[in-house]
């Protein structure tokens, strides 16, 4: 067989012949149908894909790509053709695994008991125990009972209200959330889960205090005074402060406060404003009053030219003044604060020499750094 590239690409091209070629190579059009492959010797054939091997019987053929051919120079000159290894191509993905890609960035289901997560499930029972036992005896004897206001926590004066109510209505709002989400949202500027963990934080301090002072008076004298409910109580406030301000960290609970809408916080609850320190004290500056000459010239006397100019206004007497461009009045900082132009007279309570101290209308005051060409008033 011989080689059969009758219009050469390159001058490289023209230059091999059947001698330089140790495989036979054989170029058609690309809509040519390919000879069959004798199976004694390999044939280099150009194709349209990446480079692959067909093995026939005896040795195997090499198929060539177009595009991963490449020319080699050997050390006497002669050019011969080298095979691209082939390359190894990734399996297409299945629907699957695309199903998986696009919802990688989707919001993982959260699975409770009910409408409620696994945290407030676990909060309503740790609060419906410590509220049952509330209504229990706090003291040993009914004679300690009545010396200290009551048997129970709700007879015992206004303890109740931090003790047990406000967790009671804590609870009630996280109830009242997962049937009205649009409901009671916020106390004050505490979302509901912030006034869960401040109610439950306050009656865990009460009762382990309770519990604090029974055990310091219990070692003291031998008199323990409490009864069993106050180291119930305590246990049980200390399980809902870590169900409430620890449950972020602890897993599973803290899935409950993940992928939850960003909302804009409450204005209580926002960044404070700067503050700047005022730059004079208002009390000392009045507007001037006009200058009128107690003893006017008569009528018809001539005016002498030669008078000395006005004294000008004195440093701490306010003034108007227009100023004949657009001009920024900047705090202490430098950062601007509004600005006056030549459109309104701008009120100057000080006059510092390089600078004017202006106050705005609705009552900031600021610096006019720039004061050329500024018209007293």
């Amino acid at each position: 067989m011989t080689d059969e590239k009758t219009n050469p690409e390159t001058p490289e091209d023209a230059a091999f012949t059947a001698d330089d070629v140790s495989d036979t190579v054989v170029r058609d059009e690309p809509t040519a149908a390919f000879e069959p492959l004798p199976a004694d010797e390999p044939t280099a054939v150009y194709g349209q894909d990446d480079t692959s091997v067909v093995y026939g019987e005896d040795e195997p053929t090499a198929v060539y790509g177009t595009d991963d051919v490449a020319a080699a120079s050997d050390a006497d000159g002669s050019d011969s053709y080298r095979a691209a290894e082939p390359a190894d191509a990734d399996p297409l993905p299945s629907t699957a695994e695309s199903t998986v890609h696009e919802g990688a960035d989707a919001v993982p289901p959260q699975y409770g008991v009910g409408p409620f997560s696994l945290r407030e499930v676990s909060l309503l029972g740790v609060w419906a125990l410590a509220f049952l036992f509330s209504f229990f005896p706090l003291y040993v004897a009914d004679d300690f009972s009545r010396f200290f206001g009551g048997p129970t926590v709700w007879t015992a004066g206004i303890d109740w209200v931090l003790a047990i109510g406000a967790p009671t209505v804590a609870v009630f709002l996280l109830v009242l959330r997962r049937f009205s989400p649009d409901g009671i949202r916020r106390v004050g500027s505490l979302g509901i889960d912030q006034f869960a963990s401040v109610a439950f934080s306050v009656g865990a301090v009460i009762w382990v205090g309770w519990l604090w002072g029974n055990i310091a008076r219990g070692i003291a004298s031998g008199f323990w005074l409490s009864s069993w409910v106050v180291w119930v109580e305590a246990i049980l406030f200390l399980a809902a402060v870590a169900l409430t301000v620890v449950a972020p960290f602890i897993p599973p609970f803290h899935e409950d406060f993940l992928h939850r809408a960003e909302t804009t916080s409450h204005r209580v609850a926002r960044r404070a404003r700067p503050v700047v320190a005022r730059p004079v004290s208002d009390a000392r500056y009045t507007m001037a009053a006009p200058s009128v000459d107690p003893e006017p010239a008569p009528f018809g006397d001539p005016i002498d030219d030669d008078e000395p100019a006005p004294i000008a206004a004195p440093a701490h007497q306010a003034f108007w003044a227009l100023v004949p461009a657009e001009r920024d009045v900047v705090d202490e900082n430098g950062i601007p604060l509004f600005r006056i132009g030549p459109t309104a007279w701008a009120l100057v309570i000080e006059d510092r020499g390089d600078s004017f101290v202006v106050r705005h209308e609705d009552g900031r005051i600021g610096y006019l750094t720039d004061v050329s060409g500024v018209t007293r008033g």
